[in-house]
């Protein structure tokens, strides 16, 4: 498997159709992280780009992946395949029954 980079270019303006579907796009990406297809998923402060980390065996299944978030269409997309990418982990401490 390999990593890629997805770099999206938000629109300038964002219409209510745009705004009603960021829901379903959470919901979405949450699913593709749970499964462990989406990596890490961050927006710029200024919301003007959007960058996620895909896992897949090809640029192919990549944008597969990445077509079915209803926002893409209102972007412009730059793939980037990785050498690596390395992320911290979240993990809770350990519980003590004693």
């Amino acid at each position: 498997m390999n990593n890629y980079m997805i770099e999206l270019a938000l629109p300038g303006s964002l219409t209510e159709e745009f705004i009603a579907l960021i829901p379903q796009q959470r919901a979405i990406v949450d699913k593709l992280m749970a499964n462990g297809i989406v990596l890490s998923y961050s927006l710029a402060v200024d919301r003007s780009r959007l960058w996620i980390v895909i896992t897949g065996s090809s640029e192919e299944e990549v944008l597969d992946h990445l077509y079915t978030l209803p926002l893409t269409k209102f972007m412009k997309v730059h793939i980037q395949k990785l050498s690596f990418h390395n992320a911290g982990t979240f993990s809770l401490s350990n519980v003590s029954l004693n």
